[in-house]
């Protein structure tokens, strides 16, 4: 019984009742494997293991009927769990942070003497991390053709066409039978008339029969998922074939070579860990990876775009339509652009990046997966 722990030492240990783990037994959720001599419930190690999913996913609000479908996935190991748990986590810190971000505005509006209106005040409350910045994301976020050329190439002949974390619309092909999926109800009530059918729903569990399109593509979406492995499944499921453009989360060179995240922003690294491989993201579609170079005047405002026009991070319109500013925190976010700022007007930006103005492109880890 060496290798077992009592029921006492296992409430201790995770914080919770003995009743709790008496009743997760009786529902079937937790059953120890075996029993003291004296008749008292004993747990292995892998039992344990399953308490830590059912209590992560338990704190993360799940019933325990959708905890039981979870952890009896016979097709989620515990490392897909932990990956799972992980993304999980990152959304409820992105939807904290979007949070943090829209009471500051209030707060600053309030210092200025100006009430904000029970609407706005509630949609603090309500917002997911798109709700939240979605608002900005027409002003500066549109397809680069030289991009987009690339990912419609990538998917060849397909005439129906899924796009999966659509937003306002940006990439999806003008001359293909196209739906849209996005979760957020900010994003899609920005996308423009006559702008593709837009289904509200998540990568992870997509309402589409199995093959139902050509193909499917996601653009810039995919490091936001909980799960980014089982969305890409997902894609593969619905669709024979399945283009994605993001970055190589492996890659610490373009982080470098980026002047952004190297002098002024290295919470950028913190947002990485955990993340899946390239390779791992690739094989869950049975694709190959190809770089993106990113040029210098991208009309697309992602966060890498104005590698080459730094007086664009300067721009708080710029910047709210970027994910990453949200994610990093306010103080991050204010500290990096103070000293931008100052190395702008210093000239000590010009002198340690001289050598960008030469430049007509940046490989800066972004990636196109293709299967």
């Amino acid at each position: 019984m060496a290798e077992h722990l009592t029921v006492g030492r296992v409430a201790e240990l995770a914080g919770v009742s003995v009743r709790i783990l008496h009743h997760y037994d009786e529902i079937g959720l937790l059953e120890p494997s075996t029993r003291t001599a004296a008749g008292h419930r004993a747990y292995s190690a892998d039992d344990v293991e399953r308490l830590r999913e059912v209590l992560a996913y338990r704190r993360l609000g799940f019933g325990l009927r959708e905890i039981a479908d979870l952890v009896d996935d016979p097709t989620t190991d515990a490392v897909a769990h932990l990956r799972r748990l992980r993304g999980l986590l990152m959304d409820q810190r992105d939807r904290a942070a979007a949070m943090v971000t829209a009471i500051d505005r209030e707060l600053e509006a309030r210092a200025r003497g100006i009430r904000t209106t029970p609407e706005e005040q509630l949609r603090v409350f309500g917002a997911q991390l798109y709700d939240a910045i979605g608002a900005d994301y027409p002003a500066t976020r549109r397809t680069e053709p030289r991009i987009a050329a690339r990912i419609w190439d990538a998917l060849g002949d397909a005439r129906t066409v899924l796009n999966i974390g659509a937003g306002t619309g940006s990439y999806e092909p003008p001359d293909r039978d196209v739906t849209a999926v996005e979760p957020s109800a900010v994003m899609r009530a920005l996308r423009p008339p006559g702008a593709a059918p837009c289904v509200a729903a998540a990568a992870q569990s997509l309402p589409f029969e199995d093959q139902s399109f050509d193909a499917a593509m996601a653009v810039s979406t995919v490091h936001h998922w909980p799960d980014p492995v089982a969305g890409l499944r997902e894609m593969r499921r619905v669709a024979r074939r399945v283009v994605v453009f993001t970055y190589d989360a492996d890659d610490t060179g373009w982080r470098q070579r980026f002047w952004l995240t190297r002098d002024y922003l290295p919470e950028f690294a913190d947002l990485l860990v955990g993340w899946p491989s390239l390779a791992d993201l690739a094989n869950a579609i049975g694709g190959r990876a190809e770089p993106v170079l990113v040029p210098w005047d991208c009309v697309d405002g992602f966060f890498e775009a104005y590698w080459r026009r730094p007086e664009a991070y300067l721009d708080e319109h710029v910047r709210r339509a970027v994910s990453v500013w949200a994610r990093v925190g306010p103080q991050a976010e204010q500290r990096a652009v103070s000293r931008l700022r100052e190395d702008l007007s210093s000239g000590r930006w010009a002198e340690r990046n001289r050598d960008l103005v030469a430049l007509d492109t940046a490989e800066l880890g972004l990636r196109l997966l293709v299967a």
